[in-house]
């Protein structure tokens, strides 16, 4: 966990709802054997309730090792599988933290001028809209709250 130094790719992520926020960090090396790339790292810095906590760790545990096709693959199913038992009403946190990974990624493909998948594109464009909601809802917050203590 924490935040990385010069990260090959970044996903950060928002729920509108609960308003838990994840920023995954990731390292990619192309295979010299294979010529994939694959994720050698990963860290995160996650600003909300112990489950979101857990499934930000829960997907780095999924993603390492894995070249970008094969974490591509991964879902909330398999964040699920390993977090146990979550309460319903904590299921949006796996979520959150597989949009997290697939924006680390579409970030890595986006800045290294790599194809990127149309679903990834369409994944991406759905993210940043709710992201975008959330930053709009921060602001309103925190001029809220001036007006109130100049009061």
């Amino acid at each position: 966990m924490g935040k990385m130094e010069n990260p090959d790719g970044v996903g950060k992520v928002g729920n509108l709802i609960c308003g838990d926020v994840i920023w995954l960090y990731i390292k990619v090396k192309e295979d010299q054997k294979t010529g994939k790339r694959k994720i050698v790292d990963l860290k995160f810095q996650t600003f909300g309730c112990v489950v979101a906590i857990a499934v930000s760790s829960i997907i780095t545990t999924l993603a390492k090792g894995k070249t970008l096709e094969e974490a591509l693959k991964i879902t909330k199913d398999d964040v699920l599988k390993m977090s146990g038992k979550l309460p319903l009403i904590k299921v949006h946190c796996s979520i959150l933290a597989d949009d997290a990974l697939h924006e680390s990624i579409f970030d890595y493909l986006f800045k290294n001028k790599l194809p990127i998948p149309k679903e990834l594109q369409e994944r991406h464009k759905k993210i940043q809209k709710h992201l975008k909601i959330i930053e709009e809802r921060y602001k309103e917050y925190v001029n809220l709250e001036k007006k109130i203590l100049e009061k």
